[in-house]
Formats: C-alpha cells, structure tokens, sequence
C-alpha cells in the first residue's frame, strides 16, 4: 500500500477547488478535456495544467482514443476523499471546560 508520505503527496495533489471538481467527475467515469470545459468554464490549457498535477501524482492517468486523451481515476484513495467533500459535516463541540492541571487548578483567568 502507498506510505504515508505518497498519501500525503497526494493530498497535496488534489488541495484545489478545480481539482476537486475534476476528480468528482472522474468519480463517475471517463471524461476528456473537453467534457471539463463543459462544466468547469476554464479554458482548456488550464484543466490542462491541472491534470497534470494529478497525473503527476498518480492520482489519474489515460488513454488516447483517436485524437481524444481520456482521463480516468487509478488512486482508489481519491474516490472516499471526494465523497468525504460531498458530505455536510456537523461541527465538533467544543469542550464543556478547560482540561484540569495535575495540581486541579486552571493556571489563569477564564476566557469566556
């Protein structure tokens, strides 16, 4: 399995709103470059640049068809991250109070 660092590279790879978009897509099957113009309203050096990035960090990759390149997902890893985006995630509650010192005293004043 990929090491901890390959997995944080490839967090890295995919930190972009575009990317994000990109890679939700390919969740659902091949696409090529023009089918991301479509929807993305970027131009096509620009969805160009991105792909590469990921290409880059193997987290998609493709074939040629005719003139088209198809692009697809090869980093299973990327389908639950793009999932865990999609979610609306309730917010963690902060703590009812402050942790208590080993003496039992908070060492200051109260924030409140």
């Amino acid at each position: 399995m990929d090491s901890l660092l390959e997995k944080v590279e490839v967090l890295k790879a995919i930190a972009h709103p575009v990317r994000i978009k990109i890679l939700d897509e390919l969740a659902k099957g091949v696409k090529c470059v023009s089918d991301f113009e479509d929807f993305l309203g970027i131009a096509q050096p620009n969805i160009s640049q991105h792909l590469s990035v990921l290409r880059a960090n193997k987290v998609i990759d493709y074939y040629v068809d005719g003139r088209l390149r198809c692009y697809f997902l090869v980093n299973p890893m990327v389908l639950e991250i793009v999932e865990i985006f999609k979610k609306e995630l309730e917010p963690i509650p902060a703590p009812a109070c402050c942790p208590v010192t080993k003496t039992g005293k908070y060492p200051g004043e109260r924030r409140r």
